[in-house]
């Protein structure tokens, strides 16, 4: 009986090390983000995601963000041109190509859709979710 519980206890062990847990793995998707966001993205969107009024969209509580994911991951992945509209304004800034891989896309799309009172259902943007979005979608 001894054995069983112990190997019953091992394989629990087991299983909880190579399966990783949901909200830890977007926890360090989002530690992660945040540092790119820092590295990339805050010089126009600033701080807090506010961005700047009629220059740069905000990224904070942006209906752009949370309605298009595919389109925000669109325009972190290959850059932006063109018109879009945020909150009901217009927005008309080129934003250049960061240059990130698609794992660095997911990370700061995590970070970015769980602050500044963004909230994605804590769901998880997975580099295969990146990797599947086009560059003229």
């Amino acid at each position: 009986m001894m054995k069983l519980l112990l190997l019953l206890l091992s394989g629990m062990i087991f299983c909880s090390a190579i399966l990783p847990n949901q909200d830890d793995t977007l926890e360090k998707s989002m530690a992660r983000g945040k540092t790119i966001y820092t590295e990339n993205c805050i010089n126009c969107h600033m701080a807090k995601g506010e961005g700047v009024v009629e220059t740069f969209p905000p990224l904070a509580k942006s209906d752009y963000l949370l309605k298009t994911p595919a389109k925000a991951i669109q325009a972190i992945k290959f850059g932006l041109q063109g018109p879009i509209r945020v909150n009901g304004a217009t927005y008309d800034n080129a934003m250049p190509e960061p240059g990130l891989d698609e794992q660095e896309v997911a990370d700061v799309m995590n970070y970015i859709l769980n602050s500044w009172g963004n909230s994605s259902d804590k769901k998880l943007i997975t580099a295969l979710q990146v990797g599947d979005v086009k560059a003229n979608q």
